[in-house]
């Protein structure tokens, strides 16, 4: 059965209580918190008080949506974020690889990128966390076979992927990424935007009926963005993504 949620930096100008309240409304089970705004990872008291916001409103955390680039930020600092990641009551957190697209990488930087994620991943597996790298512009894992040349070299159950349509590719490449990447997969993030352009989620049910064909009927599915950026969409976009299944 699939799990469905929100990301928390859809709504950076809304409370933690009033993403939470919005989020019970819309029928949603988990959440995934930034850490930029809604829960920095250094600000023990207010995970805190997130947890148990969680709870008042029957809200899971799926994940924690780090802003720790691999290879920039301090790898020492990993282990903060986990803390944070488990005071929240997960145990996956997004991080993003690198900080330039994979065909800026030269062989003596990509060597060097490497070696930091299987440091990351090694710290990982002895705190029992799963650092997902998301597949975005500007990162290692803009492309697919950047991706899954990473997931191969690294090779730990404890690094793994998120998986989003990209916005500048076709739908076709987007199904490939989808197909080769869902083995490593822990959670997508969910919208449809075409370029710039912003759509509502149901304008896009055959692409996504067509992307969902290759991952397990278990995966967490979050909803990242509105079309218009208001929260009051987000019971509209939530049921939409629901109708897929």
């Amino acid at each position: 059965m699939h799990k469905f949620g929100v990301v928390s930096v859809s709504f950076r100008k809304h409370t933690a209580e009033e993403i939470l309240e919005a989020s019970q409304k819309a029928g949603l089970s988990y959440i995934e918190w930034g850490s930029d705004v809604h829960a920095p990872y250094d600000n023990l008291p207010n995970l805190e008080r997130i947890a148990v916001l969680q709870e008042k409103y029957g809200i899971k955390c799926s994940s924690y949506g780090t802003y720790f680039k691999v290879g920039e930020t301090p790898t020492e600092l990993l282990e903060k974020y986990i803390d944070a990641a488990e005071i929240l009551g997960t145990n996956i957190l997004r991080l993003w690889c690198g900080n330039k697209n994979s065909e800026d990488y030269g062989e003596n930087e990509k060597a060097q990128l490497f070696k930091e994620c299987k440091k990351a991943a090694e710290i990982a597996a002895k705190r029992n966390a799963v650092l997902c790298m998301e597949c975005h512009r500007f990162t290692y894992t803009n492309k697919r076979e950047a991706a899954l040349e990473l997931m191969k070299e690294v090779n730990s159950d404890n690094f793994k992927m998120y998986w989003q349509p990209g916005e500048f590719r076709s739908i076709d490449e987007n199904e490939q990424y989808a197909a080769d990447i869902a083995e490593h997969t822990k959670i997508i993030h969910a919208f449809n935007w075409k370029g710039n352009m912003r759509y509502k989620l149901s304008e896009g049910a055959d692409e996504w009926k067509r992307y969902m064909a290759y991952f397990p009927e278990d995966i967490t599915l979050l909803l990242e963005f509105m079309p218009d950026d208001r929260i009051e969409s987000l019971k509209e976009e939530a049921d939409a993504l629901k109708s897929f299944f």
